[in-house]
């Protein structure tokens, strides 16, 4: 199982949910829930990146945070069987394993160690959308759109992976033509390299250097909760 949460949780625990996920694609791009919505399935990525959705009034929306192996998606939103708060979209394609939602309450009723891994990881989420609220309010864009690449680059498969200006400037709220520049100042400095559709990182340590400080509180705080970083697997 190469998603990190299912295979930290005890054996009998994986045992309870195994034989009841299935495997489901999904296309960049693809909404998996809608804010309102109630949430019918627990989504398990595998691979590919998950972005949470703030939707506003005028149907604009911000990304307040990333999800990929590390995690799940769809009890985030609130207690189980609530309507969502927020948009589930996918940002990279991918693979998730599915679940139903009653079958994961079920077995969370039967597992207070899986409990306590729920709350750790929905902590380091909530942490998270904390620190990427404050980050938007306060941070220039060339600081944000670091810290967004590294988070992105978490969890992709590799160094290079499919995004477009249009892509990256709904997940930050701003225009394309701004994201096109300032892109164009971190290409200048040999820290990323971009394409028709894709961005690829090349040097990473110089990309952590011209990120905010919040990508470092974001990853302190998973370490502290003994989270599985999704690049590394380790916390």
């Amino acid at each position: 199982m190469n998603n990190l949460w299912i295979a930290a949780l005890e054996p009998s625990d994986r045992k309870r949910i195994e034989p009841h996920l299935t495997e489901s694609a999904f296309e960049q791009g693809q909404m998996l829930y809608d804010a309102g919505q109630a949430v019918e399935d627990v989504w398990f990525p595998l691979t590919g990146v998950v972005s949470l959705m703030t939707v506003l009034d005028d149907d604009k929306m911000i990304e307040t945070a990333a999800i990929g192996r590390e995690g799940l998606v769809g009890v985030t939103c609130g207690p189980m069987n609530a309507r969502a708060s927020s948009r589930a979209i996918s940002q990279t394609a991918g693979l998730a394993a599915r679940l139903p939602n009653d079958v994961f309450s079920d077995a969370l009723s039967r597992s207070e160690a899986m409990r306590m891994s729920l709350a750790k990881f929905t902590e380091s989420l909530f942490a998270q959308v904390q620190q990427t609220a404050a980050c938007n309010a306060q941070h220039q864009l060339d600081e944000r759109l670091a810290r967004w690449l590294l988070t992105i680059h978490d969890r992709a498969d590799g160094d290079r992976f499919h995004l477009t200006q249009s892509d990256i400037a709904g997940m930050l709220g701003v225009r394309r033509a701004t994201v096109s520049e300032v892109g164009g100042e971190l290409e200048d400095k040999a820290l990323i390299r971009r394409g028709r559709g894709w961005v690829e990182v090349l040097d990473r340590p110089a990309l952590e250097a011209a990120s905010c400080g919040c990508y470092d509180v974001m990853r302190r705080v998973m370490k502290d909760l003994g989270v599985p970083r999704p690049r590394t697997g380790q916390s």
